[in-house]
């Protein structure tokens, strides 16, 4: 959707070529991913992979990229290491790390003490529980446990039981977008809410699209993230105006690394002045800089993942609406993974 009403506002020739979007669905299976990539390289001749909404997906296509010599612009998959495994990948999104590091700064800042992980079981997850569990111990912070839930049809109930077990000030959450409204309806059900112990996650848990859904358990929710719908920003109220306009419903982070990866493809076509060579668009994405809708951003020409803010947001009623209200800004966050 997001790619959509890029190109509706920008148009679909840059420097003489025109656009084509090929949208293929790999419902989420590797090995499908795997087969697509190639089937765009070999018989539409494509010039930039782009999309992998799982890291996975995006890992799977990665020897693909490489061997074409054409850029992957990975646009939602968040494990650190995805642009590690070749020089062809480039990231529009965010890593896991990069957006858990300040939120675990935040809770050892703000009296939480004792805290039990609970992640779904892959690539960002592990990232996620890795990330938070070495920052905060440096703090003086203490994990009690660490809970892996598995990705395929997550029940989180016994873990949530777990966490009751284990009474720690709060509980550190990530799971992948979309999944955030059924863990929520499980945390309220166990009592959690009632029971003392704060939520503290990564946006993905309180996702912009699926909010409102959640109803009023998820008020008060502190999560750290790269993006808000309620950004307080000119740009931004345009992209979530136009968006809703457009596709009838409030955008997301995954929205919004569609918008932007579409954006450093375009700008690298500017600069190559319409040459499709791979390597000439990979150098022409490295080092750009830009104002998004969530701030500005620019993307590390060493490591090729976005250098951006990072948000610390409460979730609030607005209107009638719940929002990830911003609170305080970590300024121009690189991915603490890399070194």
């Amino acid at each position: 959707d997001a790619v959509k009403l890029w190109i509706q506002q920008n148009g679909a020739t840059v420097a003489g070529n025109k656009v084509e979007v090929i949208l293929k669905d790999d419902a989420g299976t590797p090995e499908t991913t795997r087969r697509l990539a190639q089937e765009l390289v070999v018989n539409d001749k494509v010039n930039v992979l782009a999309g992998f909404g799982l890291t996975p997906l995006a890992l799977a296509t990665v020897p693909i990229a490489a061997q074409a010599k054409i850029p992957e612009v990975v646009m939602a998959a968040a494990t650190s290491s995805i642009t590690e495994q070749s020089p062809w990948v480039v990231r529009a999104g965010f890593t896991l790390p990069q957006v858990t590091v300040p939120l675990a700064d935040w809770a050892a800042k703000n009296n939480i003490k004792k805290v039990v992980t609970l992640v779904t079981d892959y690539g960002p997850g592990i990232d996620a529980e890795t990330a938070f569990k070495t920052r905060f111990s440096q703090a003086g912070g203490q994990v009690l446990a660490e809970l892996r839930v598995p990705l395929r049809n997550p029940d989180f109930a016994p873990f949530l039981q777990r966490v009751r077990d284990a009474n720690p000030d709060a509980v550190f959450v990530f799971v992948p977008s979309g999944v955030g409204s059924v863990f929520m309806k499980q945390f309220a059900e166990r009592g959690l809410d009632k029971g003392g112990i704060k939520l503290i996650g990564t946006g993905d848990v309180t996702d912009d699209d699926i909010m409102n859904d959640m109803g009023d358990v998820a008020l008060g929710v502190i999560t750290s993230f790269h993006y808000s719908a309620a950004h307080p920003s000119p740009a931004n109220k345009a992209y979530v105006d136009a968006f809703r306009k457009l596709n009838g419903m409030r955008p997301n982070f995954h929205s919004l690394g569609g918008y932007d990866g579409m954006r450093m493809i375009y700008k690298a076509l500017e600069t190559t002045k319409g040459n499709t060579d791979g390597e000439a668009l990979m150098n022409a994405m490295k080092g750009q800089s830009f104002e998004s809708p969530r701030g500005p951003v620019t993307i590390d020409a060493a490591t090729r993942d976005p250098v951006q803010n990072v948000y610390m947001r409460k979730v609030e009623k607005v209107n009638g609406e719940l929002w990830n209200v911003e609170f305080a800004t970590v300024p121009n966050v690189k991915d603490p993974m890399h070194k």
